[in-house]
């Protein structure tokens, strides 16, 4: 896990109307994920017991204050993005043969791939029926979102084409894999807020924006002392070969002919099952310029989606949002 946002709202009457929402859509949550098949149930349960941050409900019942926070539909929305997230982990923990989730073993080392990758299954096909109650548009959102997070881990697993600048193509993945969905969230807070559509577009592109700025702060998180902070085991990525910001930057650097880049580098591509190696490769990157060049990217990411709110009129809502925006690079410090 990495470190924790907390709920960014000064506002007293909004920061209790969105907790009240929150719980609402912890209990749905827990009520979307039964099945009456016992290994179904108990596999389906697996993370949403594990915990979370619950980013994508918080953001959307947050955009639905933009209108009128009150509307029930946008506690619903804020259950369907959380499922559809949840249901994409299951995947993607197979895909990386990832070992952990929230700090519970992941679940296909519980119940192997096929049932893991079916649960998954079984979750997108739960935020399916309570999307189809919430009308057509939102179903046709849900379908495109979800076609968006299907392409991202495509590209992923592909990797960029000889011809492909690295970074951009790693950036269009964290755009389809992350901000997709956090745009999403953001857009059915407003829709369902009332909002008018100039409110909605903001929030699809204030989505897009902090949602890759989340994942980039993220890639600097698995490598320095922020990750020790908040309990995230340091140097994942990089021992399972996962590009991240400041590997593909150093290695950029080292094409460039940076020597102390070209050292990192081998370092990298060497073996790094033995703790003492990774932690001296962790350390080499902590000490290049590349880690203040990912910080200052994820950065700059988060300051686009802040400015993206600037048309809306002050409000504690879009308060919560610029702090939200800037609480994910603070994590990174």
């Amino acid at each position: 896990m990495t470190a924790s946002l907390d709920l960014p709202v000064a506002d007293a009457a909004l920061a209790e109307s969105v907790r009240i929402g929150m719980e609402t859509v912890e209990a749905r949550l827990r009520e979307a994920v039964q099945q009456t098949d016992q290994l179904a149930d108990t596999a389906s349960r697996h993370l949403v017991e594990a915990g979370g941050k619950r980013v994508r409900p918080m953001l959307t019942l947050l955009a639905a204050h933009l209108g009128d926070g009150d509307r029930p539909e946008a506690v619903q929305a804020g259950v369907v993005v959380e499922l559809t997230h949840l249901a994409s982990l299951y995947h993607d923990d197979v895909m990386d043969s990832a070992d952990q989730r929230r700090g519970a073993a992941a679940a296909h080392l519980v119940w192997g791939n096929q049932i893991a990758i079916l649960v998954g299954d079984l979750l997108f096909a739960r935020a399916s029926r309570i999307v189809a109650e919430l009308g057509p548009e939102a179903v046709d959102i849900q379908a495109a979102t979800f076609e968006r997070l299907c392409l991202g881990q495509m590209h992923e697993t592909v990797g960029p084409s000889p011809t492909d600048d690295p970074i951009a193509h790693y950036l269009q993945v964290l755009g389809d894999k992350t901000g997709s969905l956090i745009a999403t969230a953001g857009r059915f807070g407003a829709m369902f807020g009332g909002c008018d559509a100039q409110t909605i577009d903001i929030m699809i592109r204030y989505g897009e924006l902090v949602g890759v700025a989340f994942q980039l702060a993220d890639d600097v998180i698995d490598l320095s002392s922020a990750g020790r902070v908040s309990g995230k085991v340091q140097g994942t990525d990089l021992r399972e070969g996962v590009p991240t910001l400041p590997t593909l930057l150093v290695r950029r650097a080292a094409a460039d002919g940076d020597t102390d880049a070209s050292t990192i580098v081998g370092m990298l591509d060497g073996d790094l099952s033995d703790d003492a190696r990774l932690a001296e490769t962790i350390e080499a990157l902590n000490e290049h310029k590349v880690m203040d060049a990912a910080r200052d990217e994820s950065a700059r990411w988060a300051h686009d989606a802040i400015s993206t709110l600037d048309p809306l009129p002050q409000s504690p809502a879009k308060a919560a949002l610029q702090k939200f925006a800037e609480a994910v690079v603070e994590r990174t410090r």
